[in-house]
């Protein structure tokens, strides 16, 4: 839906570092860019969340969809910050490889086929994705304020001394930070960089080699 509509995610304008390399955008346009929309982001999944939450859906199940919301969120602070980082990498690696390869297709469906099989291979894996977390995370503490859902917890052997750690800071600090971080290097070195040195760079030594021999080369 991002790349068709044009819409703006975070995690995917990372590739903007790109066009910093290429000197089309300067370093203060880059983080302008990037705050922006991650804040943006962020504001729409908190107004997901409020909606979710509103519409009584984590009430399905016998509360138990509620529970499984907690839970998942619970696993997601409770990561180590190095954790929380290799995985942040390892995830938008495949999500800004999925971009690029959406920029080789002329049609919607080549898009979709193109760019279906990396991010179903980021969610299977349980990378860490900081846009996606905006909504899991913030969920899983709305949710743990419901007694039902609390009720299903302790039926599913989950205390509620372990609830009461899914905070807002532990959120921020445990999960939002290092993942946000390792989903900048992830897209910014992993694609961006090594695909502009491959495309861009790679023509440098064969320049600096054509002068040193007078020989003209013509592209």
């Amino acid at each position: 839906m991002v790349v068709t509509t044009g819409a703006e995610l975070f995690t995917g304008n990372v590739l903007l570092t790109l066009a910093y390399l290429e000197k089309r955008l300067s370093f203060r346009q880059l983080i302008s860019n990037w705050w922006k929309v991650w804040l943006a982001n962020f504001i729409g999944a908190l107004l997901v969340v409020v909606a979710v939450y509103g519409s009584g859906q984590f009430h399905f199940g016998q509360s138990m969809l509620g529970a499984m919301t907690v839970k998942v969120a619970l696993g997601k602070i409770n990561l180590s910050f190095v954790e929380a980082f290799v995985l942040g990498v390892l995830c938008n690696w495949l999500v800004c490889l999925a971009v690029w390869i959406s920029f080789s297709a002329k049609s919607i469906t080549g898009k979709v086929v193109g760019i279906f099989f990396p991010i179903w291979l980021f969610v299977v894996s349980g990378y860490e994705h900081c846009i996606a977390n905006m909504y899991y995370v913030p969920a899983g503490i709305m949710a743990s304020q419901d007694s039902s859902v609390m009720q299903a917890l302790v039926s599913m052997g989950i205390s509620e001394q372990a609830v009461s750690s899914l905070t807002w800071k532990a959120f921020i600090v445990n999960n939002l930070l290092p993942v946000t971080l390792g989903n900048i290097l992830g897209g910014a070195v992993l694609v961006a960089g090594i695909f502009w040195y491959a495309h861009c760079c790679s023509r440098v030594p064969l320049r600096l080699t054509a002068k040193s021999h007078n020989i003209s080369i013509q592209r």
